[in-house]
C-alpha cells in the first residue's frame, strides 16, 4: 500500500574484478585476435601474464570449463559472467601445457588456483599467452566498463569494474 512512497534505489550495482593473473594489463584492442580485440566476444580487457597461474578473482561458480583447459567461465553472485581465455588459438594444444584445478559446476573462492599453464611451452608452440578477461553477459552492463591498465598482481589489483544497468 505504501510502496509508492518508498524511494526507488538509483544506486547502480558495481562489481570490482581483481587480476586473475600477474602481468601487464592491456586494452582488449591489444589482443592479436579480431574476435577478442573487436569486442565480438564481449567487453573486457587482457593481461600479458608473467606467471602461469590463473586464479579466481572472486567467490563464484565455474559455469563452464573448456575441455582443452585453456579457458573457464566464472559466475559472480551478482550474475556477472566472465570468460578467462588463456592465449590465442591455444585450443589447438588440446590441453598440453595446461592443468585445470576446477570442473564445471565447482564453487570457487577468491584466490583459488583455477588453471596452471606453461608459458614457455605455449610460446614454443607459436601461440601468444595474452589472457583475455571478457564479460560474456555484457548486454546487462552499462556501455563502458572501467579498466585499470598497467602492471597487475593476481588477487591484489582491481583490473575492471563492471557496472550493471539500472
Amino acid at each position: 500500500m505504501f510502496s509508492k512512497w518508498r524511494k526507488k534505489s538509483t544506486e547502480q550495482k558495481k562489481v570490482e574484478i581483481y587480476a586473475p593473473v600477474t602481468g601487464e594489463a592491456v586494452a582488449l584492442s591489444a589482443v592479436p585476435d579480431e574476435a577478442f580485440a573487436g569486442g565480438f566476444m564481449g567487453k573486457g580487457m587482457a593481461i600479458e601474464p608473467s606467471e602461469g597461474k590463473l586464479t579466481a578473482p572472486f567467490d563464484g561458480t565455474a559455469i563452464h570449463v573448456i575441455k582443452s583447459k585453456h579457458a573457464v567461465i566464472l559466475e559472480h553472485s551478482s550474475g556477472l559472467q566472465l570468460l578467462f581465455h588463456i592465449g590465442i588459438n591455444t585450443v589447438s594444444l588440446r590441453g598440453e601445457g595446461f592443468i585445470s584445478h576446477v570442473q564445471t559446476g565447482d564453487t570457487v573462492k577468491a584466490g583459488q588456483t583455477l588453471i596452471e599453464f606453461d608459458i614457455p611451452k605455449i610460446k614454443e608452440a607459436g601461440y601468444p599467452v595474452i589472457t583475455s578477461v571478457i564479460a560474456t553477459n555484457a548486454e546487462e552492463l552499462t556501455e563502458d566498463i572501467e579498466t585499470n591498465l598497467g602492471p597487475v598482481q593476481s588477487g591484489r589489483d582491481v583490473i575492471l569494474t563492471a557496472i550493471f544497468k539500472a
